[in-house]
């Protein structure tokens, strides 16, 4: 859509100049290895990212841990997008991180977590996260990379599928389909095939698990796998994507947003 082109333009590249003149450890936040202090819940709607202690092989450049891959300025840039979009009302400046125990979590109805071939998960994460979906949140999870990229032990789908037998044993992983409500409830998204990632071949898959594995009830998770929609948010303001496919990326993030405020 043509507002969402304008809105790439002017409201992304307007500001990433002045990001990059923040101290973040690095250019517009990319650097960072440590999260910024969260803001206390007021009811607006703040993107809430999962820290989680980060597997071996999951630490890179500057001992960044897998998590905080592209924070803040991803859902920095998401939420004002969003906040042009709609009248969410959002805060587009601070951006929380909460571990899954973390009774704040129960407050936010979408959380995001990312690179979770190195996500570790105790006991205790476990049942909070199937606590939280079962009442109601969605979860959003994006950026894989396959086994052993660059040489590093982990990534790829095993870890995270290990991980969820333990949140949700009964639960099964359906690939989406693109007449799912998810891809219609506030930007139509015309296609699913225009996410590829920067290190990763093939078409993106999108799955998801549904209440009851009933595709026809709620969504409670999405998972971009072999892909990394984030990764348009964060460099929208650099051109290293095209700007269509970084448009496309947009939308999808907004339709993650509005699914998970709505249903």
């Amino acid at each position: 859509m043509r507002i969402v082109a304008w809105l790439a333009v002017a409201t992304i590249c307007a500001t990433a100049a002045a990001y990059a003149q923040r101290q973040f450890g690095g250019f517009g936040g990319y650097g960072r290895s440590s999260p910024l202090p969260n803001i206390s819940y007021d009811g607006r709607f703040t993107f809430v990212r999962v820290r989680y202690e980060t597997a071996p092989g999951g630490y890179w450049a500057g001992g960044r841990p897998s998590w905080i891959h592209g924070y803040p300025i991803a859902e920095r840039n998401l939420m004002k997008i969003m906040n042009e979009v709609s009248f969410l009302g959002a805060h587009d400046e601070e951006v929380n991180t909460l571990t899954l125990d973390d009774p704040e979590l129960t407050k936010y109805a979408v959380a995001y977590i990312i690179e979770v071939g190195w996500w570790t998960l105790t006991d205790r994460e476990a049942a909070a996260l199937r606590a939280y979906l079962l009442k109601g949140g969605f979860l959003i999870v994006d950026d894989f990379k396959m086994p052993g990229w660059r040489g590093v032990p982990g990534g790829g789908w095993e870890p995270f599928e290990e991980n969820m037998k333990r949140v949700l044993p009964e639960a099964r992983f359906v690939d989406m389909q693109l007449t799912d409500p998810i891809f219609h409830c506030f930007f139509e998204i015309p296609t699913l095939d225009s996410f590829p990632q920067a290190y990763n071949s093939g078409a993106p898959v999108f799955r998801g698990v549904y209440e009851d594995n009933d595709p026809h009830r709620r969504l409670m998770m999405i998972v971009n796998y072999n892909t990394d929609v984030s990764q348009y948010w964060e460099w929208s303001g650099r051109g290293f994507r095209p700007f269509d496919e970084t448009n496309e990326a947009y939308k999808l993030g907004v339709n993650y947003i509005v699914y998970g405020l709505t249903h």
